[in-house]
């Protein structure tokens, strides 16, 4: 006997100001035994100094649902794209952004 339990179904409410989002251009990551620190900056081209715009605490399984997640649609997207290039990888069709050299 191999039933699958059902599936159940989840609703997200996703509240105004949440739904504007935060851009991020730098990730820092940090972790203990029992969890994970996502923190999320922005840096600005000429200013010495970042700073944090929201951080996310996650269990390592959490952390490691979102790698798996993430990996999936980095592969969608350069399926769909092209590959992302990072920064130091050349690649002259991508000229948004800032560069630096």
């Amino acid at each position: 006997m191999n039933s699958k339990p059902p599936q159940q179904r989840i609703t997200l409410d996703l509240g105004e100001k949440e739904a504007e989002g935060i851009y991020a251009n730098m990730t820092l990551i940090t972790h203990s035994p029992a969890e994970f620190i996502l923190d999320f900056a922005r840096l600005v081209p000429g200013l010495p100094k970042s700073k944090v715009h929201a951080r996310i605490i996650m269990t390592p399984q959490a952390a490691k649902a979102l790698q798996l997640s993430l990996a999936g649609n980095i592969e969608r997207f350069e399926t769909n794209h092209g590959e992302i290039k990072l920064a130091g990888q050349p690649n002259p069709a991508q000229n948004i952004g800032f560069h630096t050299d």
